[in-house]
Formats: structure tokens, sequence, C-alpha cells
């Protein structure tokens, strides 16, 4: 199974990132700087809510109605003439449930990061959650996954499976960053650690985070 910056860098990846940077107004550098910084962060989130029953629930139960995969299947439809506000508020509305009180913080390191202000950070992430939703529960079905183990086993592999623990480290700091900046430094120093290393999670971020 690939993983969800594999899929960043495939034709899908590609129309996704221009899609959402033609109905954000933000240039598709920026906006793939953006979404290969947060997809990771929102997938982590994601895990740590399936550590509970409740949070599996709820996330299962999503993944297999609203979010059943069915809005990659009309991409071009979705973002011709700018993508609808009934998307960006469903998306508003995964980000507040995903991140919590923590979704803030995250806009804010991520667009320190990528020369961004928050609030188009915000906007991007409104229109990925619901189609970063889809790309799980199009993978749900094909896997069959129908118990929380499996859930949580399939967000893991789409996260890299076997991440290095710096990699897994950084998702964590990032969610439990208190948005002051400092620890934007402090992330950013530990994985240029990891750029080194060719491909995986690691050697993208580093080289974001590197400040090319």
């Amino acid at each position: 199974m690939s993983g969800i910056l594999d899929l960043l860098n495939s034709d899908l990846g590609k129309t996704i990132v221009s899609g959402v940077s033609g109905s954000t107004g933000t240039d598709e550098t920026r906006t793939s700087s953006v979404l290969t910084m947060a997809l990771p962060v929102l997938m982590k989130a994601m895990e740590r809510n399936t550590s509970t029953p409740e949070g599996a629930q709820g996330l299962m139960g999503a993944l297999m109605n609203k979010h059943d995969g069915s809005i990659l299947d009309n991409l071009g439809g979705l973002f011709s003439g700018g993508v609808n506000e009934e998307v960006k508020t469903d998306g508003d509305k995964i980000l507040n449930h995903v991140l919590g009180s923590k979704k803030q913080d995250v806009e804010k390191i991520i667009g320190e990061k990528s020369g961004l202000d928050a609030g188009s950070v915000a906007d991007i992430l409104k229109v990925a959650a619901p189609i970063l939703m889809g790309v799980i529960g199009k993978q749900s079905r094909q896997n069959n996954v129908s118990t929380p183990n499996d859930l949580s086993g399939l967000l893991g592999g789409l996260l890299g499976g076997s991440a290095a623990k710096e990699e897994q480290s950084f998702l964590e700091k990032i969610l439990d960053a208190d948005g002051d900046g400092s620890v934007i430094d402090d992330v950013a120093g530990m994985v240029l650690g990891s750029a080194k290393k060719k491909g995986g999670l690691g050697g993208l971020l580093g080289g974001l985070f590197g400040g090319k």
C-alpha cells in the first residue's frame, strides 16, 4: 500500500494539488508544501483518535457512509468553477473533529513554515480534508476494513508503517504544540537529521523544513 505522501506525488495527487490551489487562490508550490506537512499530521491525529472505541467507531461510520471514496471519482467536477461551500463546511467540521483544540495551532505552525498566513492554510485544509477522508475511505473499502484494529493498521500503513521514530515524534510534536512558535525550531532541527535519508516521510519533511 502506498503512503499518503506517495499519493501526493502521483497523478491523482497532482490533480488534488492543482485543484486545491485553484480553488483557494494559493500558488501550487505553497499548496503542495502545506499538504505535504498537513496530511500526515491529520492522519496521525486520526490514528490517535482511533485509540478510543468511540473515536474508532465515529471514524469508521464516516468512512462507510459519507466518506466512502466517491469524492475521488469526480475531482474535475469538484474543482471546476470553484469548490462549493458545502464541501468547505464539511472540511471544517472534519478538521474540528480530528484536531479539536489544536486546529489553530497546527494551522499557525504550518503557515509559518510554508510562508502563508494561518487563514490561507485553513482554506487549503478545508478543501483537502474531505478529499483525504475520501482517500482513506477508498482504501478502507479496498482493504475490507471492519474493525478498529484494521482501521488503525490502515492509517499506520498510509503514514509509512514502520516510520522512523523521529518522524512519528515530529507529528506528535506538531499536534502537541501550543502555538507559541518555539516548537517549530525544535521540530525543524530534529527533522533535518531525517533529510539525509532518501525518500520517506522524514526525507520529504526534512527537505521542506530545511528551507531548501
